[in-house]
């Protein structure tokens, strides 16, 4: 028996699914909104729980390992996900498929619902751990113009991504977040009606009785069940924003030169100062930010001393974790400018001189970004899948027991985090990476015995090749130019050593 063994009876469920999301399914949701973080005390971005009547278990990824650990509550199982496991087929080993599990209607995809096939399941359409409330700012900012996208045939959108997208519209009142929180509804004539009260739009799509393309997997099954007559099919608009326009580009290009800045002036704060914990620096990045003209952080800054940035998405910024000579510090950071894009950048910084085991880890890391970013592009073009093999082929080798235990790069845009393009082992990564696609390239090697070491440049393909956004250079005092052949040497100086 658990804390919850009597909500599973009140409810009648044997089983029930805690999610992460909120009701529009984004991937990063305010704590107070996430139902797993309330279970569990995990507050990392991705990962689901099950309540059974005797266990409660938490699902992580390669990225959360640690953290979990670290964070968890007494009793919580954590299940840990390797590099090609799905979430949802661990959860179908743990539960019986003639007992019934419960699925909060409003913050599941109707894509995934269906993967639970051949289950008993109930649907609830209130979260019976937490409420959501609408709490968003709704004073939206114009950036670009409206999208003329004219459907074939009415269709809901309800990612916020692709809301954001197509209205041109931001919302800077939230850190992490540029997105408007609001439903789109686009009749086949061009006709927008935005909704941004959920109510409003629940009232409409209940009587309303034509065709809607809906995309299963954005969609919730709360608001499948309300459309009468709905046509699945992925959506195109998911492949429209992955290629920037030209106007999106150079927004960018501005975005990153004072991203490059930032992390200059926060190279040197931590020069010139001593006794400084993982907070103090967070704090002064963000100011760092505002001061550059930043509206918002594009997530929570990852301030990361020794062993902390062996935790790919440590959140902490513990105010007790002190930098001393000899340290290591990890700084995974990004900003929202006038654009509403989300710029996205790591690097690592040792405090005074550095020692061999340091600078060996650090410069494999590095050739293995140099590498990958001068893949060698053919006729063919490349996919994410092909040059994220690339660096697993650099780094998976043996190295001292240090790994490479996440994908080489995800997508950027509106949210930090966007696919396609995908440089990881999913099937989307087998998607080609077209011009003006904008990518992330990030190797990283991790002990948490000791650190991790990641260096994350964002990227834009153009007339194919690789180009990067970022611009601010590598740290000279880490790296082994012993280690490195004549072309990396070559390579190496598009960015400054600092």
């Amino acid at each position: 028996m658990n804390r919850y063994s009597n909500l599973l009876n009140k409810l009648k469920v044997d089983y029930l699914l805690v999610n992460s999301t909120n009701e529009f399914l984004t991937e990063y949701s305010f704590l107070s909104e996430n139902a797993r973080y309330k279970v569990t005390g995990f507050s990392g971005s991705t990962g689901d729980a099950l309540i059974t009547n005797d266990k409660i278990y938490l699902f992580v990824d390669g990225r959360y390992h640690i953290q979990a650990d670290n964070e968890v509550f007494e009793n919580i199982s954590v299940v840990k996900l390797q590099a090609g496991q799905l979430q949802d087929d661990e959860i179908k080993k743990i539960i019986n498929s003639e007992k019934i599990l419960g699925i909060v209607s409003k913050k599941v995809s109707q894509k995934r619902l269906e993967g639970f096939r051949g289950y008993k399941t109930k649907l609830l359409d209130k979260d019976p751990i937490l409420d959501y409330t609408e709490a968003h700012s709704k004073e939206y900012s114009r950036v670009f113009e409206e999208k003329k996208y004219i459907p074939k045939k009415a269709i809901l959108i309800t990612n916020l991504e692709e809301v954001s997208y197509i209205t041109g519209l931001r919302d800077f009142s939230n850190d992490g977040s540029s997105k408007i929180w609001a439903k789109l509804f686009i009749e086949k004539d061009g006709n927008k009606i935005l909704f941004k009260n959920n109510k409003d739009c629940e009232c409409f799509l209940a009587d309303y009785n034509g065709e809607v393309y809906i995309d299963k997997t954005t969609i919730s099954a709360f608001d499948y069940k309300l459309i009468k007559h709905p046509i699945d099919r992925e959506s195109e608009i998911k492949f429209m924003k992955s290629i920037k326009t030209e106007e999106e580009t150079e927004s960018y290009k501005k975005a990153f030169k004072q991203t490059d800045k930032v992390l200059l002036a926060i190279r040197e704060f931590i020069e010139k100062n001593d006794n400084l914990s993982e907070y103090d620096i967070a704090k002064h990045l963000k100011e760092e930010f505002i001061k550059s003209g930043a509206k918002s952080l594009s997530f929570n800054s990852i301030v990361a001393i020794n062993e902390h940035s062996a935790l790919a998405h440590y959140s902490k910024n513990d105010k007790n974790t002190i930098l001393k000579n000899g340290d290591l510090v990890l700084i995974d950071c990004g900003a929202y400018y006038e654009s509403g894009l989300a710029t996205d950048i790591t690097r690592v910084f040792v405090k005074g001189c550095p020692n061999s085991t340091q600078k060996r880890i650090y410069t494999k890391v590095l050739k293995s970004f140099l590498n990958c970013y001068h893949y060698p592009i053919t006729k063919k073009g490349v996919s994410g899948f092909e040059i994220d093999r690339l660096a697993h082929t650099i780094l998976d080798a043996d190295i001292e027991d240090f790994e490479f235990n996440h994908g080489l790069g995800h997508g950027i845009g509106i949210n930090v985090h966007e696919a396609p393009p995908a440089l990881n082992k999913s099937e989307m990564a087998h998607t080609k990476i077209v011009d003006n696609m904008t990518f992330t390239i990030e190797p990283g090697l991790y002990n948490p015995k000791f650190f991790g070491i990641r260096l994350e440049n964002s990227c834009y393909m153009k007339d194919g090749k690789i180009h990067s956004f970022v611009k601010f250079g590598y740290e000279g005092k880490l790296i082994d130019y012993k280690m490195l052949s004549s072309k990396e040497k070559e390579w190496l100086k598009e960015f400054e050593i600092l």
